[in-house]
C-alpha cells in the first residue's frame, strides 16, 4: 500500500516565509516586512501584497533565486524525509500560497509534486493566479484519484490557517509548530525544528490505520 504525504511550505518545511526569506537575501527585507505587517493587519488584499511584494524582485535572476532558497531557513530533515518516502515507494507533494518559483525548487530535494501561486515579477497579478485554502483540498483530492488511494492513505503537514480546510477534510493531519486554531483541527501536534518529528507521528497515524 502506497501512500500521500502533503506538506505546506510557509512555516512547515519552511521556518518562515518564502517571501521573507527571498527578501532577506536580497536586501529588500525592510520593504517586504512592511508589507508582510500590512498584509496581517488587513489593510491590503492578496492581490495587493503580491502587486507590492513582486516589484522588489523585478531584476532577480533564477540563479539568485537559487541561492536564496539554499540560504532559507528550512527545518531540518527536509531532504532525509522526502528521501524515506521515496524508498518506500510513497508520493510526496507540497502545496503553498507561496510562489510556485519558489516552491517548486523543492522538486530537486525530492517532492515529486510541487504547487503554488502562479504569481511572477513583472505580469499583472489576479485573483485567480492564487492558491487558496480551498485549492490545497482539490489538489489533494486529485492527487489521490491519480494514484488510486483514498483519503485515509494520505497525511497533511501543515502549521497556520492557510491548511484548515485541508485538515478538516482528512483523517490524518500532523500541525507542525501550529498555530491554535490549526491546533483545534490537528490529529496530532508537533513542536521542534527538525521535521523528521512530525513525519514520525505522520507514520504513526498511517500505522495506526493499517492496524484498525
Amino acid at each position: 500500500m502506497t501512500h500521500l504525504h502533503v506538506f505546506d511550505m510557509d512555516g512547515t518545511l519552511l521556518r518562515g516565509a518564502g517571501s521573507v526569506e527571498l527578501a532577506r537575501h536580497l536586501g529588500t527585507f525592510e520593504a517586504a516586512d512592511r508589507i508582510e505587517r500590512a498584509w496581517g493587519r488587513g489593510e491590503i488584499t492578496d492581490v495587493q501584497f503580491w502587486e507590492r511584494m513582486l516589484p522588489l524582485w523585478a531584476e532577480v535572476g533564477e540563479a539568485e533565486i537559487d541561492a536564496a532558497f539554499a540560504a532559507s531557513a528550512w527545518m531540518d530533515g527536509v531532504r532525509e524525509v522526502f528521501a524515506d518516502i521515496t524508498e518506500r515507494g510513497e508520493h510526496v507533494a507540497v502545496i503553498s500560497q507561496s510562489p510556485h518559483f519558489f516552491v517548486r525548487r523543492l522538486e530537486a530535494w525530492g517532492a515529486h509534486r510541487t504547487f503554488g501561486s502562479d504569481v511572477v515579477p513583472l505580469r499583472e497579478t489576479r485573483k485567480e493566479h492564487l492558491l487558496t485554502l480551498q485549492h490545497k483540498v482539490d489538489i489533494t483530492v486529485a492527487l489521490l484519484d491519480e494514484l488510486g488511494l483514498d483519503e485515509t492513505d494520505a497525511v497533511a503537514y501543515g502549521d497556520s490557517t492557510s491548511d484548515t480546510l485541508l485538515f478538516a477534510h482528512l483523517t490524518h493531519t500532523v500541525g507542525v509548530n501550529c498555530s491554535e486554531v490549526l491546533r483545534r483541527h490537528a490529529a496530532v501536534c508537533f513542536e521542534g525544528d527538525d521535521i523528521r518529528g512530525a513525519y514520525a507521528l505522520g507514520r504513526r497515524l498511517l500505522e495506526q490505520e493499517r492496524v484498525t
